[in-house]
């Protein structure tokens, strides 16, 4: 297992790397949003969709991608980095806690849509930062869940969540949170006026605490809904991940984040 997500790593990271520099922003925004079809795919699958209603669910997705593809009103991407950021902060805790379940065809529906196009949008907006910017905020999260996996691993005691992932512990959380520590470190010493937020360096690594903190919820969240679905994994796509969403899941919370406060801070000065 180990060895089949090194070598999809291997071979999807230069491609990805090449998309994200050398891309024009519409060759991006396209591929991101054929990303989060597949994303919608899979989430039809978890949402016990019919046939037809999966369909029809990957549908509708791609008209509100392309209705929002050559949006420019900041105003419209906030309100939806706000729903997001309200979804992730508040509901999605409280839904772990008490364990809900709906098979509600228009719920199901409506939360992925809150997962997936605030994360499509974000992965967009980010990239008009800088690329630069975007890979380091992904690097945060690719950082903070292999710091886990090999933390849990070799150290890993205390489950997190059992009934949720009986696979993350609390050791791996912290492993988390000092892989990302070092990052933010790094980066910091590096160039500190780029880090997120041009906040400082001690600032800039509780931002990053914060990025990570969500994207344990997003990985957390798709966990749950996988659990009830009765699915391993989401897809079968990535040999060694499984599907999109299983290696997106922690992106579809801490994105959205992100550019939710670079909005705040650049054009809206709160």
């Amino acid at each position: 297992m180990l060895k089949a997500r090194i070598l999809t790593v291997l071979l999807l990271l230069p491609l990805l790397l090449g998309a994200l520099f050398l891309l024009p922003e519409t060759g991006w925004a396209l591929l991101m949003l054929g990303v989060m079809l597949i994303g919608a795919r899979e989430w039809s699958k978890i949402s016990a969709f019919s046939g037809f209603q999966g369909w029809a669910y990957v549908l509708l997705t791609l008209f509100i991608g392309l209705a929002l593809l050559p949006e420019s009103s900041r105003s419209a991407n906030f309100v939806l980095y706000g729903i997001a950021f309200l979804f992730w902060a508040f509901l999605v805790p409280l839904w772990l806690r008490n364990q809900w379940r709906t098979r509600q065809w228009t719920i199901m529906a409506l939360i992925g849509w809150v997962v997936l196009i605030p994360t499509w949008l974000a992965l967009v907006e980010l990239r008009t930062f800088g690329p630069g910017l975007l890979l380091g905020l992904l690097a945060v999260v690719w950082i903070a869940d292999s710091a886990a996996y090999f933390s849990g691993r070799k150290f890993g005691r205390h489950k997190l969540a059992p009934a949720i992932s009986p696979g993350k512990t609390w050791e791996g959380v912290a492993g988390a949170f000092l892989g990302v520590t070092l990052y933010g470190l790094a980066w910091g010493m590096w160039d500190s006026s780029s880090l997120p937020f041009n906040s400082g360096l001690w600032r800039g690594v509780l931002l990053l605490w914060l990025l990570t903190l969500f994207s344990i919820l997003g990985d957390l969240f798709e966990s749950w809904m996988k659990r009830v679905a009765g699915l391993k994994d989401s897809g079968r796509i990535l040999p060694g991940h499984g599907g999109v969403l299983d290696r997106i899941d922690a992106l579809t919370a801490a994105m959205p984040l992100a550019a939710f406060g670079l909005l705040l801070k650049n054009y809206y000065a709160f």
